[in-house]
């Protein structure tokens, strides 16, 4: 508490400096040359590479390798390559190219053009920062952040500001999405010094690492948007303190260290959570229901997250996390309701991850942009999705244009920027019957109209597609299509699983480690904490969903290499990254579910499903050691970890094991079994649907529970148990479900 209150008293120190607002009279002016390049100047020419890349503003230009290298990317890149920049020169190439230019990452390549001296992460940034003595400034964002695009068009195209920046300290971008653990690191410093956090994410460090100030987004001068200090102003102000104050930054950056270091371990406790907490969750999920338009009161609204509380207007990025979350969400409530819209929202975002979202290879994309070009060329948020009435006229014919501008609540005046988000307030069935027809007939028009629409809206400029392919957000979506392909009976979901799994084993899985990101035929990063969790679990859904136990066997062997490089030994749990990973200011034991479940959540069921599936109790006491870790957090803030209270109550509940066993050669006869277990709502269980003979002796080789079961009579048998202990068997389907249905109470969650 003593260091916070300290830190605090620098912040207020920094902010008295920043408004005085004083000119610095001088400044160090900082190369694009590192250590050891050598500037090669004087060898520009017409054609040359020194004319096609000019020297950045306040900055030496760069030496002859460097330029060698900007020339290679560049004919690699090929002519489908068009520089992201305002600053162009008359034959379309980018005035200005920075070291970004030779990174993979989308996000690193919008920002290869600026006039900011860029370095990536790494070492050479930051040794030059130490031997010139001067501060670093980070920025971390994402492809698709609509406000990272405003800072880069108000900032880092600004060579003013870019001058600033070269001269007076070394720059680095980081893409969050390829860096979760920098980005973890400095949003805790942003978080302990502001109340908040977001991106783009603005942080100035000291040489070795440490932060001493940061923000979110800023305004590029004063008194734009309203702010009364702008970026420019910091710029000048902060690299003042820096060098004023050297003695008050250190002390600063070395607190916030501390601070960093606790906020990114978890609250540890010594027992196992108890069935209490589940209903306390529930408890508080059930007062905070908005009853009106559903989700919890207030806004914004979350997942995919509206920014109002009606979920009318959303931020207009996709992402792939969020659609593989909401399919399993929608899948789960088709499940326990019945109700089948659920069922139709799940298959129209898995048609769109296909169509939209997915590699020629299999793999599947990162995101898409908020933000599109309008037909005056500017960018604008959600102008690709939203429509006008006379748009919706023009692509369709009258009574079905009537019908669309009607039960989507487009109007003359729009809802949003003089636009129209298609969202619908009144049921179909109102707006059906003021038709004059059934719902079914409706929901055919309205289908067959939005394909139109669908085919329009090809026409306009698209957002950008982020085609970075991640292992731990392709894990979520091969989860959503094996889940769905499972319990919808839909083989062609399932294809399209494995055909995103056998992508990341051939690509991201070398020597039985995986990598994080891949792009451009290249696996780049060590793979974090998510990455093996939610492959895994993408791993073990795969092996319900198609029997064959190969994906099985690798879930097995990818949580060998979790074990043995993430998993802390001494108090359970796991690292967001593995004891071999680059060193920084702290290493983080992840323990809050948001947008997306921690690893440690997903990381924790996998090892009980997997005791289910091996019947090995080690898997069990490795998860009650990581859920002791992790129960100080459960039992004082339960909704903070609400991923894992699915792991919770696995592990208190008694699993459902279910074997259905097929005579050899008619596995298709099992369906009549299958088919009653698709109609029930059976989170804690797992499954295992094989035929006599040679695939029943290779599953029991890994599932211990599969031997000596058979096909009783020659029919297709269902053998439903609980730890380890089996009713009788039945190839009579009312029989199964009555078995499968039966549920406990949990001891103290009453």
């Amino acid at each position: 508490m003593r260091d916070l209150t300290a830190l605090k008293r620098f912040f207020h120190f920094l902010l008295v400096l920043l408004f005085a607002f004083f000119e610095v009279s001088s400044a160090m002016v900082i190369t694009g040359c590192t250590p050891g390049e050598k500037n090669d100047s004087d060898s520009s020419g017409p054609g040359s590479e020194q004319a096609r890349y000019a020297a950045l503003p306040g900055a030496s230009p760069f030496d002859q390798a460097r330029l060698s290298e900007f020339e290679r990317r560049r004919k690699e890149l090929g002519r489908d390559y068009h520089p992201r920049t305002k600053h162009l020169r008359t034959d379309g190439w980018a005035m200005y190219t920075n070291r970004l230019f030779l990174e993979t990452s989308p996000y690193l390549l919008q920002h290869a053009h600026n006039p900011v001296n860029w370095f990536p992460w790494g070492d050479e940034a930051f040794e030059l920062a130490g031997k010139l003595n001067i501060p670093v400034l980070l920025s971390i964002g994402y492809s698709t952040c609509h406000w990272c695009h405003v800072m880069e068009e108000e900032s880092f195209e600004d060579e003013e500001i870019a001058k600033i920046m070269n001269e007076r300290y070394i720059a680095i971008k980081v893409d969050r999405e390829e860096r979760p653990d920098i980005d973890a690191i400095y949003m805790s410093a942003v978080q302990a010094m502001t109340g908040g956090g977001g991106w783009p994410m603005t942080v100035w460090l000291t040489p070795d690492r440490k932060p001493f100030y940061g923000g979110t987004y800023f305004p590029p001068r004063d008194g734009d948007r309203g702010a009364e200090i702008g970026f420019l102003s910091m710029l000048k102000q902060l690299r003042k303190a820096y060098d004023e104050q050297p003695d008050k930054v250190s002390q600063s950056g070395q607190q916030l260290a501390n601070i960093i270091k606790s906020a990114l371990a978890p609250d540890n406790g010594s027992a196992l959570p108890e069935a209490g907490l589940l209903k306390n969750a529930a408890n508080y999920y059930k007062d905070r229901f908005d009853s009106t338009y559903g989700g919890l009161s207030g806004a914004p609204k979350f997942p995919r997250y509206s920014t109002d509380s009606e979920w009318l207007v959303p931020h207009f990025e996709k992402m792939l996390y969020d659609n593989a979350l909401l399919t399993l969400a929608y899948l789960e409530g088709y499940q326990v309701t019945g109700n089948s819209e659920f069922k139709r929202v799940t298959g129209e975002i898995l048609r769109y991850v296909k169509r939209d979202m997915t590699s020629s290879k299999g793999a599947f994309y990162s995101s898409t942009d908020a933000d599109s070009p309008n037909p005056k060329g500017h960018r604008e948020e959600g102008w690709f999705f939203t429509w006008t009435p006379n748009e919706i006229k023009d692509a369709l014919d009258e009574t079905d244009a009537k019908l669309m501008i009607e039960y989507y609540m487009v109007s003359s005046g729009g809802n949003f920027e003089g636009r129209g988000i298609l969202h619908t307030p009144e049921p179909l069935s109102k707006i059906a019957k003021k038709f004059r027809l059934s719902e079914s007939q409706a929901r055919e028009k309205i289908n067959q109209s939005l394909d139109k629409l669908y085919e329009v809206r090809l026409r306009r400029p698209a957002p950008i597609r982020d085609e970075k392919i991640l292992t731990a957000w392709n894990g979520l979506m091969i989860s959503a299509y094996a889940r769905a392909g499972l319990l919808l009976n839909n083989e062609e979901y399932v294809v399209t699983a494995k055909r995103s799994a056998g992508f990341v084993l051939e690509n991201l899985y070398k020597n039985k480690r995986l990598f994080r990101s891949y792009k451009d035929g290249r696996a780049k990063f060590n793979a974090y904490l998510d990455d093996y969790a939610f492959f895994t679990a993408a791993l073990l859904d795969l092996y319900e969903a198609t029997s064959e136990v190969k994906w099985l066997k690798t879930a097995i062997e990818i949580d060998q290499a979790l074990q043995e490089h993430y998993e802390d030994k001494n108090s359970g749990g796991f690292f967001m990254t593995s004891n071999d990973h680059e060193k920084l200011l702290a290493r983080e034991k992840p323990a809050y579910d948001g947008a997306e479940p921690s690893g440690n959540s997903v990381a924790i069921l996998n090892l009980l499903r997997l005791q289910e599936f091996t019947t090995d109790d080690e898997y069990r006491k490795r998860a009650e050691k990581a859920l002791k870790a992790f129960s100080g957090t459960l039992q004082s803030s339960p909704m903070a970890l609400s991923e894992m209270l699915l792991a919770v109550d696995f592990h208190l509940d008694k699993p459902k094991e279910i074997i259905i066993v097929s005579p050899k050669g008619k596995k298709s006869d099992s369906e009549v079994l299958i088919s009653q277990f698709r109609k029930e709502f059976l989170p804690n269980r797992i499954i295992s649907f094989i035929e006599e003979g040679a695939e029943l002796e290779s599953h029991a080789q890994v599932i211990p529970l599969v031997k000596a079961k058979h096909a009783i009579k020659g029919k297709p048998t269902a053998y439903v148990c609980e730890l380890g202990i089996c009713e009788l068997p039945t190839s009579d389907p009312d029989t199964f479900t009555g078995q499968i249905s039966k549920i406990e109470d949990l001891k103290g969650a009453e």
